[in-house]
């Protein structure tokens, strides 16, 4: 009758090559965590931020400890 809640698998991302960014404007507080590219300073969005859940779960996924903002 019920099944339980499926948890999504850890994620992984290229660690030599990206690093994790929470990116804010400070205008209008909208976060963005994603990805930005340590030699090219590309950044890639990966999920539009809006509460501390959202933020815990972006964490959980990649299996990331510090997320460092970025304005």
């Amino acid at each position: 009758m019920f099944k339980k809640k499926q948890q999504k698998p850890k994620t992984d991302y290229d660690r030599e090559n990206w690093k994790p960014v929470l990116r804010c404007s400070i205008c209008n507080g909208e976060r963005v965590a994603g990805f930005k590219n340590i030699h090219t300073g590309e950044f890639r969005e990966e999920a539009f931020i809006q509460d501390d859940a959202q933020l815990e779960e972006f964490k959980r996924r990649y299996g990331i400890t510090e997320l460092p903002k970025e304005y």
